[in-house]
């Protein structure tokens, strides 16, 4: 990973994709500086679109009060807007009737990590997930690596992705991820090919859980706290900021804006 510094962005960088927890936020709430990042990207006329794995019900108040033009929400699966004109809009990648048979089979296994596991506890915002489980391993509750790599094995074995974010370990079933929600909104908003322009957007990010966006990003950037991830980081981010969380996204701004 190289200095922030060293990054020079290129003309014609049309958009930015972000995480959320501690890419945005700091001890849980969007600070000033990271908001008045965001703002000044959209007065910009770049695209804002966050990426998170957060739950539906905890991301519709944010679409609504943030200067952004969608959240993507639970990994991928959720894309919502808000427009004065339309009020919330919510699309999907799955259809009603898969979202119904995977939501049954989801409670099932999160019942059997919660029986099974010790420490292991549903997320606090499980109430507004509709197609992803949730365990928390650090907002709320602490749990060691070995516990976490337990939770991920049932998980997997019942056939679902899991992915690891900076305080939670999700599970679903189907093959989306932050990469097939960023081209599905792409696609959605725009009718544009994500692929095609791909050198002209930025992602960033701090945790295990963004690693196949900065795979694929050739301006990939981790908030300084992804050193908490180093050693777990097969794909880290091309560069890093000096500050962490949301002092470090705001940071990635100005270097943007120049």
């Amino acid at each position: 990973m190289q200095p922030l510094s060293d990054w020079r962005p290129p003309p014609g960088i049309v958009g930015v994709f972000t995480d959320i927890d501690d890419t945005l936020t700091t001890e849980g709430v969007i600070t000033p500086d990271a908001l008045q990042a965001l703002a000044d990207l959209k007065a910009a006329g770049l695209h804002v679109v966050p990426i998170t794995g957060r739950p539906v019900g905890w991301s519709e108040p944010f679409v609504q009060r943030w200067p952004v033009d969608a959240i993507v929400a639970e990994n991928g699966a959720v894309g919502l807007t808000h427009t004065s004109a339309e009020g919330l809009h919510k699309r999907y990648q799955q259809e009603a009737a898969t979202r119904t048979a995977n939501f049954a089979r989801m409670q099932t296994v999160l019942n059997e990590i919660e029986r099974s596991v010790p420490g292991a506890q549903r997320a606090q915002d499980s109430a507004g997930r509709e197609t992803d489980i949730a365990i928390d391993h650090s907002e709320f509750t602490q749990l060691p690596q070995s516990t976490i790599d337990e939770v991920l094995r049932i998980m997997r074995n019942a056939g679902m992705t899991a992915t690891v974010s900076s305080i939670h370990i999700n599970g679903w079933f189907g093959q989306h991820s932050k990469l097939t929600g960023a081209r599905w909104i792409v696609r959605e908003l725009w009718g544009r090919d994500l692929d095609a322009e791909i050198s002209r957007w930025v992602y960033v990010g701090d945790s295990t859980n963004d690693q196949v966006m900065f795979e694929h990003f050739a301006h990939s950037v981790g908030v300084a706290n992804i050193q908490r991830f180093a050693a777990q980081l097969t794909h880290p981010p091309r560069y890093i900021t000096p500050s962490e969380r949301g002092a470090g996204f705001a940071e990635l701004v100005r270097q943007l804006l120049g």
